[in-house]
């Protein structure tokens, strides 16, 4: 009986908790228009892409929903369609384009068709990823964590940066995570060829993403063009479905996730907020966290371990031989 009423007792303190959460959090999406604008988004069927982008098309953005499965995303951008259709707010754009950061192959041919087909480019949303994942590489041999949420990314953004040169004052948003702080770059095993902990290789992909940003922001000044880096938080998406919970702690950690992890759309906020903010008008280099900027460890402010890992970079995508 008393274990039983601390359950309950805990479950109820639980979902106050979130209610209270929930309720504070209300009414933090921007309402800036981005009527005329186009915004790309990496990963944009499920979790923070998908909140994002609804969010956007809600602000009448024309949203390029960038997305490995094709029949997923058509399937996710049906159903932002309808859920906006039914409060009348559907006067946004949707478009499904088929993007697999795992292959450069992919992200050429994407880049290719968005540069024939969009004569501008306001805002690219780099937010896929992959998570703690067993040792696998990618269609072209890297390491997968940081051949999708490095490499991908990279390969993806230079190709672009032309068009989004041409299109400014535009913006470029860097989904990274606090999981960074656990990272290192070492530059003898970017590939994992030696060791490889799922762990510390998503931690170095995120380290990687603030340091490109970063570096890449230097190379942007004075272009109309802003690159900004950010933390989502710890919220409920399939992010980490490589990760093993036991059976019999699914159902405790079910409810801690419901009532203390974030929405997807709560997640996305930072997104939102820097693809369509006036407040960040201008504002480049940095990196934010609930939609505030935030202070970074050292070693992600170091710019000669960025411009190095962005020399390497370059080099392991084929943009330099």
């Amino acid at each position: 009986a008393a274990v039983a009423a601390l359950v309950l007792g805990g479950g109820f303190l639980l979902a106050a908790r979130r209610w209270l959460r929930a309720g504070a959090s209300a009414g933090s999406a921007p309402g800036t228009s981005m009527r005329g604008k186009t915004v790309i988004i990496t990963g944009a069927n499920s979790g923070l892409g998908r909140a994002a982008a609804a969010e956007l098309l809600r602000m009448r953005a024309r949203v390029i929903m960038g997305c490995r499965d094709r029949a997923r995303a058509e399937r996710a951008a049906r159903e932002i369609r309808a859920e906006l259709g039914e409060r009348g707010e559907g006067e946004g754009e949707l478009v499904v384009r088929e993007l697999d950061l795992a292959s450069l192959r992919s992200v050429r041919a994407f880049c290719h068709r968005v540069l024939q087909e969009e004569p501008r480019l306001d805002v690219l949303i780099n937010n896929a990823g992959i998570f703690q994942c067993p040792y696998m590489k990618t269609e072209d041999g890297f390491e997968m964590q940081f051949g999708v949420n490095h490499l991908g990314h990279f390969l993806l953004t230079n190709l672009l940066l032309g068009l989004l040169k041409n299109s400014a004052p535009s913006r470029i948003v860097v989904v990274s995570s606090k999981l960074y702080k656990y990272g290192e770059i070492n530059f003898d095993d970017l590939n994992s060829e030696i060791s490889y902990n799922k762990s510390f290789c998503y931690s170095r992909s995120k380290l990687a993403n603030i340091l490109f940003a970063r570096e890449l922001a230097r190379r942007l000044e004075g272009t109309g063009v802003t690159v900004n880096s950010l933390h989502p938080g710890i919220a409920r998406t399939n992010l980490g479905r490589h990760v093993n919970i036991p059976l019999l702690a699914k159902p405790l950690f079910n409810l801690v996730s419901w009532a203390f992890f974030k929405t997807p759309l709560e997640g996305a906020q930072t997104s939102i907020y820097l693809a369509s903010s006036p407040d960040v008008e201008g504002v480049s280099g940095k990196y934010f966290g609930d939609c505030k900027e935030e202070e970074l460890l050292p070693k992600a402010m170091d710019d000669l371990v960025a411009r190095k890992l962005w020399d390497m970079s370059e080099v392991m995508v084929g943009l330099l031989k």
